[in-house]
């Protein structure tokens, strides 16, 4: 399996075995050196970057591939502008989902937060801040914020999240250590949006359901009008294909809180 270890375990042999052949038998030129530091930084970064490739943890991301079922989650929230219209939408068309927040946006929101939970969707933990440079903190400092934000959920609705996902979905070693040290679930998606950056609603619809496979885990954010628009929509277009629509703790198997 390509993972963290395995892939320094396999580059520190590797830069051995060059080391090697370059002092008893012949010359290895500078190049070789140098692509190889450069396919091993390329590893890394796409182990960062995709989520869904549990480079440096295993985040959950999909659920059965032989159940007919799909999860809908949605990030970065509570915000009244988006957040309430998602929450009615959800409750019209008797859905639950999950919510991965923010903990600073949850102050002066605490009814959002209470609606959410009365509804029986899932509140899961995002990060206190989701500062741009949160993966380059250091475990201590990640695991704070993870801290802050519980404590901000638990102040509201009585319970800990055991769900976090990443922000923007970056891992490495040290949101690792924050993941274990902490005992969350590291969770990922399987079907990303890039609803933030969308403009026209239809669009999105047709492009997010085009290839719906069993077991998906849609990835929004309740903070773009856009989403509100497709939501009802994408509903609809899931149960049309035959799909059922659960929570994200019945379709990956995992409990919601600590």
């Amino acid at each position: 399996m390509l993972n963290f270890r395995n892939v320094n375990i396999i580059f520190v042999l590797l830069v051995i075995a060059l080391i090697t052949v370059h002092r008893v038998f012949v010359p290895i030129s500078l190049w070789v050196y140098v692509v190889t530091v450069w396919i091993y930084c390329s590893i890394l970064a796409y182990g960062a970057y995709f989520i869904k490739a549990g480079f440096f943890i295993k985040s959950h991301c999909k659920g059965h591939p032989n159940r007919k079922e799909v999860a809908l989650s949605f990030d970065d929230g509570p915000l009244e502008d988006f957040t309430p219209e998602v929450l009615k939408i959800l409750r019209e068309h008797d859905v639950q989902a999950a919510f991965f927040c923010i903990g600073n946006r949850i102050e002066g929101r605490e009814d959002i937060l209470k609606s959410m939970h009365a509804d029986g969707h899932i509140i899961g933990n995002h990060s206190f801040h989701h500062g741009p440079y949160i993966d380059l903190y250091s475990s201590k400092r990640i695991l704070q914020e993870l801290q802050d934000t519980d404590n901000a959920i638990h102040k509201v609705i009585g319970e800990k999240p055991r769900m976090f996902r990443p922000p923007y979905g970056v891992t490495n070693p040290n949101m690792r250590n924050a993941i274990v040290n902490g005992g969350y679930a590291s969770i990922g998606w399987s079907v990303r949006s890039y609803d933030t950056v969308a403009k026209d609603a239809d669009k999105l619809l047709e492009k997010v359901t085009k290839h719906v496979k069993n077991g998906d885990v849609f990835l929004f954010h309740d903070t773009c009008a856009v989403t509100v628009q497709l939501l009802p929509y994408l509903i609809q277009r899931l149960r049309n294909q035959g799909f059922t629509i659960v929570r994200l703790d019945e379709i990956l198997n995992i409990p919601a809180y600590a």
